[in-house]
């Protein structure tokens, strides 16, 4: 049944990314706001709905190193094959990507975190200041798409014209308000659902190896609840939304940080174990390094370097199942 369960969490996840990839980007064209917005905030809250309610769950269950586990683990997953995959199959091109300053504010979060985590626990307090920087970046994303949705209706008003966003393949301007969020709920819906029936498959399964479940965390249930973001950046690969795949994996990786581990902090606290501390935050800010080239130098994403991240994934869960 557990094989089962696995299979149709799968499906559930891919058709959900497909859905609300469509939401997103139709509804940052009725909007008047970029694709890029949109997917760092609604895109990226819902796909990280999976890593929130399975960390406040380890929390209430007395098992904080699997919530711990999770969010470092799906960070690290998000870049490493969350992109590596999608630039193995059709390539992603970042030259018309504007992504530095979400960038700029991923790579932040990572430090402020790793910060917080040298103290050996994270408590309700460090809670209180990670969720202080989410509202902090959620107020920046929102102004810029203020910003540019005033732009843009200035340019309607003088006859000018803003092609940029409809010409984004699969994108329909023309929209209906209840079709845009019909693809947005059965979205938000599907994924945090698909993940939740192929993650607990899957632990059911790895517990039967005895592994131990700050392991788990680190690697099962990491890669369970990055494949919402890894079938959103899919379907957005193939439909040549680059913006919308690397958007979603920064705001992905900033929700988790800032977002998941501040929530589930105030639920209890959450230590952080010495193999994390000494090893496993560290390959997640050197991940994240390793996309400056793509954002700041516009590199493109091709099936080369798509082989180079998704080995890489590889290589880091051999160690940590090596180390267990």
């Amino acid at each position: 049944m557990d094989l089962i369960f696995a299979a149709l969490g799968l499906l559930i996840l891919l058709l959900s990314g497909d859905s609300l990839v469509r939401g997103a980007v139709n509804m940052s064209l009725r909007l008047g706001v970029p694709a890029l917005i949109v997917s760092l905030t609604i895109v990226a809250f819902g796909t990280s709905a999976p890593e929130l309610l399975i960390s406040v769950q380890a929390i209430i269950e007395g098992v904080p190193g699997l919530a711990m586990g999770n969010v470092v683990g799906s960070n690290t997953a998000n870049i490493l094959l969350v992109l590596g995959v999608p630039a193995l199959i059709s390539g992603l091109s970042t030259a018309t990507c504007d992504t530095r300053k979400s960038y700029i504010q991923m790579m932040g979060a990572s430090v402020l975190f790793i910060i917080l985590c040298m103290g050996g626990v994270i408590t309700w307090m460090q809670g209180l200041v990670l969720l202080a920087a989410l509202g902090l970046m959620l107020s920046s994303a929102f102004r810029v798409a203020l910003s540019h949705r005033r732009t843009n209706h200035a340019a309607v008003a003088n006859d000018a014209c803003c092609d940029d966003e409809e010409e984004i393949e699969g994108a329909d301007p023309d929209m209906p308000w209840w079709k845009v969020i019909l693809f947005l709920v059965l979205g938000l819906i599907g994924l945090p659902l698909g993940a939740d029936l192929l993650v607990d498959a899957s632990t059911n399964i790895a517990r039967h190896f005895g592994v131990s479940e700050t392991v788990i965390g680190l690697t099962l249930v990491a890669l369970g609840t990055s494949l919402p973001e890894l079938a959103t950046t899919v379907m957005a690969a193939l439909r040549n939304q680059a913006e919308v795949a690397l958007g979603n994996v920064i705001g992905s990786n900033m929700f988790n940080l800032l977002a998941i581990i501040g929530v589930a902090s105030l639920v209890g606290p959450i230590p952080v174990e010495r193999g994390i501390l000494q090893f496993d935050l560290w390959v997640m800010l050197g991940a994240s390094v390793l996309l400056a080239p793509f954002v700041f130098l516009k590199w493109h994403m091709g099936r080369v370097w798509g082989i180079v991240l998704s080995a890489l994934y590889v290589v880091y869960v051999m160690i940590v199942l090596g180390m267990s």
